[in-house]
């Protein structure tokens, strides 16, 4: 995998991978749930195709549940990516209830825009 840097841009909802020339490889659009209690949740996972098998997917995965850890919120993946991979990272990735799923889920069906 080449250098890329993690951003955390907050305000526009995405986790971005920079390449060595800063461009953008990769991204997860994201939201921040308040109710029934703050979690982030992933809803897409992004990587420039001529940047792909180069693990920067898994990299921001990590890196998601590394922010939600540092924050002390939960992660309720809806994109099948990071699902697929908190499967295979339990230690890494602690599994969010059925209840923060499902209200993340009707908090996406009542907000689509952007998404």
């Amino acid at each position: 995998m080449s250098d890329i840097e993690i951003r955390d841009d907050r305000p526009a909802g995405r986790l971005e991978a920079h390449g060595d020339g800063g461009e953008v490889v990769g991204h997860i659009q994201y939201f921040v749930l308040e109710a029934p209690e703050r979690a982030l949740v992933p809803v897409h996972t992004i990587v420039e195709p001529a940047h792909e098998g180069q693990g920067i997917a898994g990299s921001l995965a990590r890196e998601l549940y590394t922010i939600a850890a540092r924050e002390g919120v939960q992660v309720a993946p809806l994109c099948p990516y990071v699902v697929k991979w908190a499967a295979r990272h339990p230690e890494e990735a602690p599994a969010a209830t059925p209840e923060l799923l499902q209200a993340a889920k009707n908090w996406l069906t009542a907000h689509p825009e952007g998404f």
